[in-house]
């Protein structure tokens, strides 16, 4: 007997929220992938069904290959905003919408870089280490520092950037925004003021923290020439992507005493090589890739996420997800 149902691959740690939006629908069929899936194996899956309409996919890359195989794909998504390990232009040419999950994860994003400034500024970790060795009367060899009235300066403004400057904001530092692309009346609304030169930006900050998206013009945004122009008290934040900055000249300039600290949510390969230098490095906090993974924000990316495939299957594209607007042309 022939099934009709249209069938969707899942990340097999899909939450509810947005699993079951799925499975309630008579004419969907779930099929779940492991989260550690590679490009190959999900292949190998794709091949062995009749068909594929929708993929909800985690850190998953997807190009010509997959596309392929799936016989009549009709929607990609991304639980998450970025897609750098998707090939869009194939998705784009035959007609297959990209979805992100829009601002679901943002707020999260936002809190995580104020974590990591909070953490440098209050030196968390060294002062917890302190009380926990019993050097309590060592205390005041190692005294944090205020945000307040500290200069922070934003790279990218938007869905995160701006949540950021809202933040620092309250914080009671002085903002600073570097965009090209964003409207510096509305940056202005925000309290933060507009910088047009990246590098004249730089020795202003004592604070910096990515939020741009990475594409050709963004990939070694912050390299060493930029790591020279900034404070040697200065921290550095990336919770957009790997490779944005140049890992190996953040090391180096770490080690030179060039800047104090960098907080990294993301680099170049995830998970890294063991003797990645800057994992060995005690000024360099990290995380791994979790700042828009809290238990609140998975649940709303996932739901966003099958709200998404479900437009598609609907006739009812939420358009303002789609990442390559060009597929929708008929």
């Amino acid at each position: 007997m022939t099934d009709n149902r249209k069938t969707v691959l899942i990340i097999d740690t899909m939450a509810a929220a947005g699993r079951t939006l799925l499975e309630d629908r008579k004419d969907v069929r779930v099929v779940a992938f492991p989260m550690s899936t590679t490009a190959d194996q999900l292949l190998e899956i794709m091949r062995r069904e009749p068909r594929i309409d929708g993929m909800i996919l985690g850190v998953q890359k997807i190009g010509p290959d997959q596309v392929a195989a799936s016989k009549g794909l009709q929607v990609v998504a991304r639980i998450g905003v970025g897609y750098d390990a998707i090939h869009v232009p194939t998705l784009t040419q035959a007609r297959i919408p990209l979805m992100t999950t829009g601002q679901a994860n943002s707020p999260s994003v936002a809190e995580q870089a104020l974590y990591f400034m909070l953490a440098f500024a209050k030196r968390g970790p060294q002062l917890d280490a302190m009380v926990k060795a019993g050097r309590w009367m060592d205390r005041m060899k190692l005294m944090p520092t205020d945000l307040y009235g500290k200069t922070v300066l934003v790279i990218g403004c938007g869905r995160i950037g701006s949540r950021v400057v809202k933040r620092c904001n309250a914080m009671e530092m002085q903002v600073l925004v570097y965009d090209p692309f964003a409207n510096p009346e509305a940056i202005a609304v925000l309290g933060a003021e507009t910088v047009k030169s990246l590098d004249a930006a730089l020795p202003r900050a004592d604070y910096v923290t990515v939020h741009c998206p990475k594409d050709d013009k963004t990939t070694g945004m912050i390299g060493a020439a930029q790591l020279a122009r900034m404070k040697p008290t200065a921290i550095l934040v990336n919770t957009a992507r790997g490779g944005i900055v140049d890992e190996m000249a953040l090391a180096e300039a770490l080690r030179a005493g060039q800047i104090a600290g960098a907080g990294l949510d993301v680099l170049l390969d995830e998970p890294p090589p063991n003797d990645h230098p800057l994992l060995k490095m005690d000024n360099v906090l990290t995380a791994p890739h979790m700042a828009g993974v809290t238990r609140e924000a998975f649940d709303r990316m996932c739901a966003q996420a099958a709200k998404n495939v479900l437009s598609v299957f609907d006739g009812n594209t939420i358009k303002e997800n789609v990442v390559n607007q060009d597929a929708l042309k008929s």
